[in-house]
């Protein structure tokens, strides 16, 4: 088990909260009936433990269950997420999981063409990564000379204008920007003329997810390590409420309320 922010908000959250339930039962009572008719003061110990438990079992239930905050340090999404975006997740929208154990205990939904996910990155999964599905369990994904295909129909990708890039994003400033469609799904990608990326005709086993980036000639992704276990699965991502790119100025403020498609 991974030493990390989970982990650890689980483990504090228990603690404190056992803290001070045994005080409740076997020693608060003891201290409001002393000898001289006062009560005695509350251990600072416990003190900290009944102001930071509440807290602690909001941020965990919110964050295990509800929704959690990301940010984007790359750009293997560009033009839909930009780098410095702060975003949120929905932890329920593909099933509710333990925290820690990532185990699932309620199925709610699954995974569409089109939705963008975080998930713990197959080859190492203390790290997030983010992408967009584009394949389902069962499908056959096709990628060459800059064309997507899944199961023989093209996914339509009509070319838009030159991308001009801001921040940290400047690099992918003359990219070809194209406005395609996955499924009823409706977003921007960008290639880049001359840039060679991984080609290759898929198979999507039962389970799984072939997910790649908006950033095509930019992305690792299911093109280069496999396809996604659905176990690996956070949420899906819906809003982006910050941005900060320092080498843009710092705040983004056109980026703030964004709804992520």
């Amino acid at each position: 088990m991974n030493l990390d922010f989970p982990t650890i908000l689980v483990g504090a959250t228990f603690l404190t909260g056992v803290i001070w339930a045994g005080d409740v039962a076997f020693f608060a009572r003891h201290r409001r009936s002393g000898a001289d008719g006062h009560t005695k003061q509350e251990p600072i110990l416990v003190e900290i433990a009944r102001s930071f438990f509440p807290v602690l079992l909001i941020v965990l239930l919110l964050r295990s269950f509800l929704v959690e905050p990301f940010r984007i340090p790359s750009g293997s999404m560009m033009p839909t997420l930009l780098i410095g975006d702060f975003i949120l997740v929905n932890k329920f929208a593909y099933g509710i999981r333990l925290p820690v154990l990532d185990k699932k205990i309620i199925q709610i939904g699954e995974p569409q063409r089109g939705d963008v996910v975080v998930f713990r990155y197959p080859e190492d999964p203390s790290v997030d990564y983010i992408k967009r599905v584009v394949g389902l369990p069962g499908d056959r994904v096709s990628y060459h000379n800059k064309v997507l295909t899944v199961n023989g129909s093209l996914m339509d990708a009509v070319p838009i204008d030159i991308y001009q890039g801001v921040g940290a994003g400047a690099v992918m400033s003359g990219a070809d920007r194209f406005h395609e469609k996955l499924g009823s799904v409706e977003h921007d990608i960008l290639k880049v003329p001359g840039r060679l990326s991984m080609e290759g005709d898929f198979l999507v086993p039962p389970g799984q997810y072939f997910v790649m980036g908006d950033n095509r000639d930019n992305s690792k992704d299911s093109r280069y390590w496999g396809t996604l276990p659905e176990e690996n699965l956070v949420g899906k991502a819906f809003f982006i409420w910050m941005n900060w790119d320092w080498s843009n100025g710092g705040f983004g403020l056109g980026r703030i309320g964004r709804v992520i498609r």
